[in-house]
């Protein structure tokens, strides 16, 4: 048993400074949530009805706003019900689900929007539509989503049964929500795992990172040499790029906070912080792709005008 976390329930201590104003911020929280539903469902269901969508940068779209609803559904409910709560706590296999959740729906956002940028330099590198679509076939399409999905999932399975093995000897979680690197520092004695298996899941989104900046870099380099392949980036790619550099600042604001968080900052920034890569890029990313794609934001004109 020694090997077996004797903590059952955890406190979170994010919200203590939310009494006055408790009951705005579950509004504006609630009127947050219900906006990020009703634009990633907008884009979701406009892509799966409209069969001119079904084509690879489109359906990784799709994939990406459903990632949007897994993750945010992680975290709202919980922290919707925390603020109505006097006693803000989670029970262990929660907090093990909560950080298996968040964690590896930022892995798979990082993951799609690899393939996003891929995607996206085949396309400006192929000008030929034809031969485009026999490079992107659906088989390939639906082998690359799936292990966007399963490499994340993979890599927090085994970051999570490591974190649930490792014993644990304090309570006290000074956030708002779980997150797997956190409960770690509360180890009694923190195993060689815990330091390695985090390790290897920062090295994968660096080298993901590192591939979608080097895509990029290709991307404008032949777009120097060509009008057509100019406007083809500013149609499609420019939006892909407005989406990660909104989900890189967002997750920045998050590890500043994670890494080097001090007593010196506010709460009410902190939680800010905290709180950002779940609140702007679920919003923005179908915004501005539905405003600048155009097949999209003329199917979504057309289906209000019908129903008017």
């Amino acid at each position: 048993m020694d090997n077996v976390s004797v903590v059952s329930m955890f406190t979170l201590s994010g919200l203590s400074g939310t009494v006055h104003y408790r009951v705005t911020l579950f509004i504006l929280t609630l009127l947050c949530y219900c906006v990020i539903w009703l634009v990633n469902v907008t884009i979701i269901v406009t892509i799966i009805v409209d069969r001119n969508l079904h084509e690879p940068m489109y359906i990784f779209l799709c994939n990406l706003c459903i990632n949007a609803l897994y993750g945010t559904a992680g975290f709202y409910p919980k922290f919707l019900s925390d603020l109505l709560s006097a006693s803000h706590v989670i029970s262990y296999s929660g907090c093990l689900l909560q950080g298996f959740v968040l964690h590896s729906s930022v892995i798979a956002d990082i993951s799609i929007l690899l393939l996003m940028a891929y995607d996206q330099g085949r396309y400006v590198a192929i000008c030929q539509r034809l031969i485009y679509h026999s490079v992107m076939t659906k088989g390939k399409i639906g082998m690359y989503v799936f292990f966007a999905w399963l490499v994340p999932h993979y890599l927090m399975i085994v970051s999570t049964i490591t974190t649930a093995i490792t014993k644990i000897c304090g309570s006290h979680i000074p956030k708002i929500y779980c997150i797997n690197y956190l409960v770690n520092r509360l180890a009694c004695t923190p195993p060689l795992a815990s330091v390695i298996v985090p390790a290897f899941n920062y090295a994968v989104c660096l080298i993901y990172a590192a591939f979608i900046f080097w895509s990029y870099l290709c991307l404008i380099k032949n777009c120097l040499h060509s009008g057509e392949n100019r406007s083809k980036f500013m149609q499609t790619c420019l939006p892909h790029l407005l989406c990660l550099n909104t989900f890189l600042i967002s997750i920045l604001f998050d590890l500043m906070y994670v890494r080097f968080g001090t007593s010196t900052i506010p709460q009410s920034l902190k939680n800010f912080m905290a709180m950002e890569f779940l609140v702007v890029p679920p919003i923005l990313n179908p915004l501005i792709y539905g405003l600048k794609l155009t097949k999209i934001r003329n199917r979504i004109v057309q289906f209000f005008l019908r129903k008017n």
